[in-house]
């Protein structure tokens, strides 16, 4: 929590400098260290205790002195003065995607615009266009950024949820005398890809014992919302950044009656009630009953039992097919973290990652993984240190150099190569020929013949693997406008392999589609598309995102060994984009 706070007020207070017309090196610094935030593996508080801080690449003195004002004081002098006589719309202005503070200055200076609804009517009026240096083009982008604008509002993307679920479990284990057993439910359980609000199950013996342990927690400020004997509703967090938290109170009798119950979803539950309901029994979250007599509460193991079933994993209780297959004895044998062996798409400090190639190659060693792929950006990202012809075939020399000298993990020769607007590749083919895994995407004119050119892009013969297909940032961006049924029957025509993006602000293919690819016959590959070595950790959120697409090991190319891997990448470029 302390880590995304400061970033988060790092960031606010770069926009605040940026919104009064100041450039350069401070709002890069105080951006730079937001980055570098949301990266560390450790608490700054533990860092700070020990000393620590200015060690933290990125971390200067300033920054490190402003950090341990926050965490003495829950704020930032510097902060509090910057946003101190700026309309708290313009904040909000700049969550819209695609509209920086440079715009946001222009419109308040021309026209008094101070919130989403005034910028809104100076687009649809007309007069937004009288500004000096937004054009046209500008005011279209403005006009599609708008429409994105509210898709998640409050809700957290499913890593910061889950380590938020996760600080506060173990700070409630740490009561023994409280809470005599805890687990996360809810939509963080499921693995959903954004979650509205931490639900935690604790077994107590009373709400308001629960909320006194809570007082003791000091990673956020916490005021509770409601508190009943079976609830205590908490808000976390500092500024505009408040959390929801629901601790559920339930007995040892009836732990799994209640842990299916709070983990949901609301419609496998119902189909769960009318499951019980036609074999004469009744399920609540106190217990499966038979009149008044407790039939099965204890485990959701033994509910399911009750009802005839196998016991459904969490990530698929989305009622989309699963009671049926559990009944029939068809439920997948779903991918885990430890079936892979590789990531695929990954970032270095050769164009815009922070870590070295090395670097990146240990970590996915510790990972234990047997293989990876460095996959740098092409020359038309040149806002992310995109590479020229000569710079990738240096990157492959310092790769095969590598490969050479060291067993311990192989680094495939990678690229994600654009799909320029036109609809042709980044590179020649002469220089794609030498990469062992060619990965296409979009990264520009979002809404500009994306259908056509990422299957244009898939049919080509060295072409394996388009990612993040749709495009979407969740609660940001809706994504490409992108027929993906045609880019799915594209890709399983020409046995070609779809990505699920790990970056939990991704998470892309997402369920629906990724099932749908599987169903079609596509394999799919899961990677963090990580630009930092704590990045990589992401893995587990696109393996959970694989699982509530029903996937298996033998639907993923992160499962094969190295040896298969290449051999299939081979298959695929021998076969020259034809079935």
């Amino acid at each position: 929590m302390h880590n995304r706070q400061l970033a988060h007020l790092f960031s606010r207070l770069a926009d605040a400098l940026e919104l009064k017309g100041e450039s350069g090196f401070r709002p890069a610094a105080y951006r730079k260290a937001a980055r570098v935030l949301l990266t560390l593996h450790k608490d700054v508080a533990e860092l700070a205790e020990n000393g620590e801080l200015e060690l933290i690449p990125g971390i200067g003195t300033g920054i490190a002195k402003k950090i341990r004002e926050f965490l003495s004081t829950n704020t930032i002098r510097k902060y509090e003065e910057a946003i101190a006589d700026l309309p708290p719309g313009l904040f909000d202005m700049l969550n819209v995607p695609g509209i920086g503070p440079k715009t946001v200055r222009l419109l308040f200076q021309h026209l008094g615009v101070s919130k989403i609804t005034e910028l809104q009517r100076v687009l649809d009026d007309g007069s937004a266009a009288t500004v000096p240096g937004i054009g046209a083009r500008r005011i279209e982008n403005m006009r599609r950024a708008l429409a994105s604008v509210g898709l998640a509002g409050d809700r957290m993307y499913l890593d910061e949820a889950t380590a938020l679920a996760r600080d506060l479990t173990g700070f409630l284990q740490s009561d023994a005398q409280v809470v005599q057993r805890i687990e996360c439910a809810g939509s963080i359980r499921r693995g959903c890809d954004s979650v509205g609000d931490v639900d935690l199950l604790v077994a107590a013996d009373s709400a308001q014992e629960v909320v006194s342990a809570l007082s003791a927690y000091s990673a956020a400020v916490i005021r509770p919302a409601s508190v009943s004997t079976q609830r205590v509703s908490l808000l976390l967090g500092t500024g505009d950044t408040r959390r929801k938290v629901d601790v559920h109170i339930a007995g040892s009798s009836c732990w799994g009656a209640a842990l299916l119950y709070y983990t949901g979803s609301k419609d496998h539950y119902a189909a769960l009630r009318e499951l019980a309901h036609r074999s004469g029994l009744r399920l609540s979250e106190h217990g499966l009953l038979k009149g008044k007599r407790l039939v099965a509460g204890n485990t959701e193991q033994e509910i399911y039992e009750k009802l005839g079933l196998r016991w459904i994993e969490p990530e698929l209780r989305e009622a989309r097919g699963e009671i049926e297959a559990a009944s029939a004895g068809q439920l997948p044998h779903l991918i885990t973290i430890d079936d892979i062996h590789s990531d695929l798409h990954m970032h270095t400090d050769h164009s815009d990652g922070t870590a070295t190639l090395e670097d990146m190659a240990a970590a996915c060693a510790r990972l234990g993984y047997t293989h990876m792929a460095i996959a740098e950006h092409s020359p038309s990202a040149g806002y992310a240190g995109g590479l020229d012809d000569d710079r990738l075939q240096r990157l492959c020399d310092e790769i095969d150099a590598h490969n050479s000298r060291s067993d311990r993990i192989r680094i495939l020769k990678s690229s994600e190569v654009d799909i320029r607007p036109d609809g042709e590749l980044d590179y020649p083919d002469s220089l794609l020929r030498r990469l062992d895994f060619v990965i296409a995407s979009v990264h520009q004119a979002f809404h500009k013949d994306v259908t056509r050119r990422i299957c244009g892009a898939i049919q080509h013969p060295l072409v394996h693997m388009i990612a993040h297909p749709s495009g979407r940032i969740i609660g940001r961006r809706r994504g490409y406008d992108v027929d993906l049924e045609q880019v799915i029957d594209c890709a399983a025509h020409y046995r070609k392999i779809l990505e699920i993006n790990a970056y939990p602000g991704r998470l892309d293919l997402n369920d629906i589609w990724a099932r749908r690819a599987r169903e079609a016959g596509v394999l799919l590959s899961i990677n963090t598309d990580a630009h930092a070595t704590d990045e990589l950790n992401w893995m587990q959120f696109g393996v959970t995102t694989a699982r509530r697409a029903w996937l298996e090991p033998e639907h993923v190319i992160n499962c094969l060994s190295y040896k298969e891997l290449s051999d299939l990448l081979t298959a695929i470029r021998n076969s020259q984009g034809r079935v």
